[in-house]
This record gives structure tokens, sequence and C-alpha cells, in this order.
């Protein structure tokens, strides 16, 4: 592909502002690939320079074209004498995430892709759906926080939605690996940063919307329109799949040519029967405009059925037959620290490490887990550093309202002090909280050592809460990342407790 291939999108896009393209020549250069980060930049590439919150990557050209850049796109203007083809553009990262599309010949449109979006549900209803189109016989890719699956290949998510170039060039691999569908997780993020520009979607989907990433967002409502992009970005014809048991969910429907509602405890398009939530898992009937569908789940608690249905409702406005929805949704057990049980039925104690890091997050995993504990139930959870300051003391409230003893530990601190981070926190429990008759309120900074006192601490019936960091395999302390696994340091807990649970 050649420049001038790639120039013309960002022309008929109305982006460019000025450019440095003055000759034939340049315009006939061979590009082999779009680099946002001039450490990645391979020779023939094209570098995007992005304004980041710290950094200006117009900075890092010199950089790039010294690695074999063939050209740049910037918001600044070109400094005198570079050397290769400069194009000013109003904005850098829809520019990136148009040039990604047409690099990899728009790969979005070879297959179903599923755009997901919400403050928490995100990961499951992703499982869910994937799980349903691949019951239905079309192969599918996944992007998302845990994992990127693409065919038979998986890796380690690097962040929620990757990069724009990345995006592309991973839906490219996924139609190289045969797959019909993808699922994404979008983020705030990615929307408000155009990783997903180029991308057409078949389906947005709008899970619930509560506090977090005010330390991105200015505030709620802004965090709310980033989210609407998505819906704004559908094709009149692609369904927007809209929880309208959230207060939000309402205004969505304005946005899309074609919604479909869900709800449990309001009338929408897709609702719910009776319910049984069980420690066994969900049953219930989806009620659809197409007709019922028996669904059976291992998935547990009260959160999972919005996840469900969220995941029911997309498949069924896409035309999927109700058998592979039953099927794919009873073949998902599990998704990685999302309600995820640790102890064995051995253990006389039960342990659950869940991803919920938010105030309504923890308060659903909660809610949920109350009923089923048989005695006390114990919740260690700590909040990260560099982060939204504002959930500390909202998730210390939380905490302490529906807990019997409480360990506030570290999360990924990052450049903060855990103390501090742990100190915050606490302002959120009420003095009833801290000075009751027992001890209720304990504070360990080591994450590690917390785990291991809250199981220790657990008697028969007991039910322990590790919230916070669910599936991560890391901890970010000052500019360290470290091995770290709440899974694996709570089943350490168990055996060294003897609690018979056996398990690895």
């Amino acid at each position: 592909m050649t420049w001038a291939d790639l120039h013309g999108v960002l022309r008929d896009s109305g982006l460019v502002n000025a450019d440095t393209i003055d000759s034939p020549n340049a315009l006939g250069v061979f590009v082999t690939g779009i680099a946002d980060d001039s450490r990645s930049v391979q020779p023939g590439n094209v570098f995007v320079a992005l304004k980041g919150q710290h950094v200006d990557g117009t900075r890092f050209a010199a950089d790039a074209i010294g690695r074999g850049a063939v050209g740049v796109v910037s918001e600044d203007a070109a400094p005198p004498g570079v050397g290769v083809p400069w194009t000013v553009v109003s904005d850098a990262r829809l520019a990136c995430g148009l040039l990604a599309a047409e690099f990899f010949r728009h790969p979005s449109a070879e297959m179903q892709v599923v755009g997901i979006t919400g403050t928490n549900g995100k990961t499951t209803t992703a499982y869910l759906l994937a799980s349903i189109f691949d019951a239905a016989g079309l192969r599918c890719g996944l992007l998302g926080t845990v994992v990127y699956r693409i065919g038979s290949d998986v890796r380690d998510a690097t962040r929620t939605t990757p990069e724009a170039h990345e995006v592309q060039r991973l839906l490219r691999e996924m139609v190289g690996a045969g797959c019909k569908a993808c699922v994404m997780e979008v983020s705030s993020h990615a929307l408000s940063l155009s990783r997903v520009a180029g991308t057409a979607f078949a389906a947005g989907v709008f899970t619930n919307l509560s506090r977090d990433h005010l330390d991105f967002h200015p505030d709620m409502e802004a965090y709310f329109q980033a989210k609407r992009r998505l819906f704004e970005s559908l094709s009149t014809h692609a369904p927007g799949v809209i929880n309208l048991d959230d207060p939000r969910g309402a205004s969505l429907v304005q946005a899309v040519g074609r919604p479909v509602t869900y709800a449990v405890t309001r009338p929408a398009d897709v609702t719910t029967g009776p319910l049984s939530v069980t420690l066994e898992g969900l049953a219930f009937d989806v009620r659809t405009p197409r007709g019922s569908i028996a669904i059976r789940s291992p998935l547990i608690g009260r959160p999972n059925v919005y996840n469900i249905l969220a995941a029911a409702a997309t498949a069924d406005a896409l035309d999927i037959h109700a058998d592979a929805i039953a099927r794919g949704v009873l073949a998902l057990k599990g998704v990685p620290g999302r309600f995820q049980v640790v102890s064995s039925r051995d253990d006389d104690v039960t342990v659950i490490v869940d991803y919920a890091h938010t105030d309504d997050a923890l308060r659903n995993v909660l809610e949920t887990v109350r009923p089923m504990a048989r005695g006390r139930v114990l919740t260690v959870f700590g909040c990260g550093g560099d982060r939204d300051r504002t959930k500390r003391p909202l998730m210390g409230a939380v905490a302490g309202r529906l807990s019997d003893l409480i360990v506030v530990t570290s999360d990924n601190p990052r450049s903060e002090d855990p103390v501090r981070i742990i100190e915050e926190v606490c302002l959120g429990l009420t003095s009833d909280t801290r000075k009751g008759s027992a001890q209720r309120v304990l504070t360990i900074v080591d994450r590690r050592h917390a785990i291991a006192t809250a199981i220790r601490q657990a008697r028969a019936g007991d039910l322990v809460l590790i919230a916070g960091k669910g599936h991560e395999k890391y901890q970010v302390i000052g500019n360290r990342s470290l091995p770290f696994d709440d899974v694996a340091a709570a089943r350490e807990a168990l055996m060294r407790c003897g609690s018979g649970s056996g398990v690895v």
C-alpha cells in the first residue's frame, strides 16, 4: 500500500490541515505499517504522533524517522528539513484509527463485530456472547480485559481495548483464522481516544453505568457521553442493545436507529421469567419478541442474570437461533476472576475472587454472596493508586455495610503511598463499623498477608470475598510490576490452614 492510498483517506475525512507532500515521488512511497510509538517503528511505517496525557508524540518524530518511518501524521507542523512526508491533521487519534482500518483493509466488514461498553459486566457478557457465537457454528474472536482470542490462539490482554492500529491488526488476524464474528469490550478510554475509529460494528451493547474512571473523565456526564459514542457510530440497521434498568439506558434508546432493550424490573423487548439463583447457578426463561429461551447457567449471582440477558438479546437480534443461545450460555462454566470460586466442596469455608473495583460492583457482589453465606462475610479489598480517588471512601462504606469483617489492603498502589490509600478507604467506614463490639476492620498493607489473615480468621460456614484484582497476575508497586495472583494466594492460604481443600 502506498502513502497516496493512505493519504487519500485522510483527505476524504476532512482531517488534513496541511502537509509537506509536494512531489509524486513522496506519494508513491510504499508503506509497511502504522505505528504510534516511535520505539516500535519498523522501516516503511507511517508514524502517527499522538498527544497523551503527559507526553506529546511529536517529540519523538525524529526518533521514528531514524528508525525508518517514511511519513509522519501529527497535529503539529513539521520542523524544518524533516525529510519525509509530514501531514498535519486536526485529530491525530482519529487519523490513526482511519489509517489503520484502511491499511488492514477494513477487517470489521468481513465479520460481525459486537462492541460491549459499560462500567460493569463487559467481560462476562463478552465471554457469554462469544460462547453463543461458537455454539451457532460461527467461530468467534474476543478482545477484552482478560485475553485476546484469535481463533485458537489465546493471548493475555494488555488493556481492555488496544490502540487503534492493534485493534485493526487483531481483527485482520481473526479473519485470517476463519473467525466469522468478534466480541470486543469497548472502554470509555477507547471511545474517547478513537481506538475503534474505522470499525464497523454489527451491534453495540450497553451494560450499565456507575462511578469509575473519574481520574480520566472530568465528571459522570463526560463518562457517559464517551460510552454513548459507540451507539452513535452504529449504522441504522445495527441493533443497539440497551439495559433499561440502568437510569442512563432510556436516553441511549434515542441514539440508535434500531434499539433492542432488556431489563429485569422494567418492561423491555427482552426480559426474564421467574429467577432461580443459587450457588449451583442460574435458571430462568429469557423472553424475547421471537419466543422464550430456557436458560440454565453455572454462573452465579443476580448480576449474571443481566449479563446473560444482554448476550441473549444481542444474539437474538443478530438472528442466532434460540437453541444456540441456550447451548452457548450453558457451555460457559466461568470467567477468570469474575465471581471465581477458589475453594472446593471439601472446604468448610467458601472463598471467592472477583474483579469488583468500584463501589457499585462491590455492592453487587456482596449483595449476591450475603444470602449464600451460612456464616459471616469477610471482605478483602483495596483501591488502585493513581486512579479515581473519589470511589475509595464509597467502597469503604459499601464494605462496611455489607461485611462482617473487613480487611483493607493494597490493590495496585502504583506511585501512591499504600497506607494513604487505605486511610482514604477507611474514611467511608462509620464509627460503628470501626468501633464495634468485635474487631471488624483490619488494615494490612501486604495483600498476600491480608488474604491469608482473612482465610485464617474464617470459621466454618463463613464466606471470604477477595475483591479488586480478579484475573490480574501482577501487582504494580511504584514503577515495578510484580507477580501476584489473588487466586493463587487464596489457594495457598487454604492449604496452609489445613482446610482439606486439596487444591493446587
